[in-house]
């Protein structure tokens, strides 16, 4: 049986190329975890660009660490990250190797499985909400640190995989100032949206942490 043209995965060199060019073509892709339960498809609504070495929003910007190690390899790949103590957020790396961009996934609509995701998302009002922002939608998916480097070109039955989908006329797209960047990299339009979607994100600047006294 041959696969539907929107249900094969991208080939890599659909990422083999800069990342700002990346980014806005990637709404209305479907991603897909693959569970023992059964997979999980989402198809993606937000989406932020960072460009490493040129982009002091990046986490890439300083250099080769031992945690950002993903985004210097081959492009396709799944950088997972830990952040505030609490919560797991997934990028996909762009570029050629040892380029480390990166397309961070925001936000998405749950379009199979959503049964599954609510498991893991219980806070979640209603089914629009379980992948509203980059925290969620990671939650959702049961993706975690485990996942760092898995290969979403891959086809088969591989634990994330990233399907052709249905591509959002240019008309559609929006950016705007990427969420939480703050200094230099904060003025940088390059969170991109569908427009309209009542699964994208809340926009919100960066807003200091307070140290407690």
């Amino acid at each position: 049986m041959i696969a539907p043209p929107d249900a094969t995965p991208l080939p890599r060199h659909f990422f083999d190329r800069p990342v700002l060019e990346v980014a806005p073509d990637i709404l209305g892709r479907v991603l897909v975890r693959t569970t023992p339960d059964g997979p999980i498809r989402v198809r993606l609504t937000e989406v932020e660009a960072y460009d490493g070495p040129n982009d002091p929003g990046s986490h890439a910007y300083r250099g080769r660490t031992p945690r950002n190690d993903v985004m210097f390899g081959p492009p396709g790949h799944v950088y997972v990250y830990f952040t505030y103590g609490m919560w797991f957020c997934m990028n996909l790396v762009c570029g050629p190797e040892g380029n480390p961009s990166g397309v961070l996934l925001r936000a998405g609509e749950v379009v199979e499985g959503a049964e599954l995701a609510r498991k893991r998302r219980l806070s979640a009002r209603n089914d629009k909400e379980l992948a509203k922002g980059p925290a969620r939608l990671a939650t959702a998916l049961d993706v975690t640190r485990d996942l760092d480097g898995a290969d979403a070109c891959a086809a088969g039955d591989a634990p994330l995989r990233i399907l052709t989908g249905t591509p959002v006329p240019a008309d559609q797209v929006r950016n705007g100032p990427r969420t939480g960047v703050a200094g230099d990299g904060a003025v940088h339009p390059w969170r991109y949206w569908i427009a309209n979607d009542p699964t994208v994100s809340p926009y919100r600047a960066h807003a200091p942490r307070r140290r407690s006294s």
